[in-house]
């Protein structure tokens, strides 16, 4: 069975940070493309960021470039996104997404994951 699970939510001001980490597990399951998501009240789910199996290429929302990273650690089945700089706007449920596929282009879809996290909340205050 794989499992995504999140960690590293909570609550900061704003300006502040977080760091949120996302472990993968499972017998025969090796994530290749990883991507975090968010989904805010009454919004739609969006994609924050996406890394490649190499780490080669990385997908960044315009929203949060220049604030946010996404990391990888392949021998530790670990995807980070770290979150500098937050704004309240970024507050949300942030959920990590896994692909069993490499594909040339990181996928910027929910479709194009096959397995999810529960997802961990990120709150900013003003």
């Amino acid at each position: 069975q794989v499992q995504l699970v999140e960690s590293g939510g909570g609550l900061v001001q704003a300006g502040g940070s977080l760091r949120l980490s996302c472990a993968a597990s499972g017998r025969t399951f090796r994530p290749k493309d990883m991507g975090w998501f968010r989904q805010a009240p009454g919004k739609e789910r969006e994609i924050v960021a996406a890394i490649s199996w190499s780490g080669g290429e990385i997908y960044l929302a315009d929203s949060v470039k220049g604030r946010f990273t996404i990391s990888r650690d392949n021998a530790k089945n670990t995807v980070v996104l770290q979150m500098n700089g937050l704004k309240p706007e970024d507050t949300a449920v942030y959920y990590c997404a896994g692909s069993p596929f490499s594909r040339g282009i990181v996928p910027r879809s929910s479709e194009l994951y096959d397995y999810w996290g529960q997802g961990t909340q990120v709150t900013v205050s003003p």
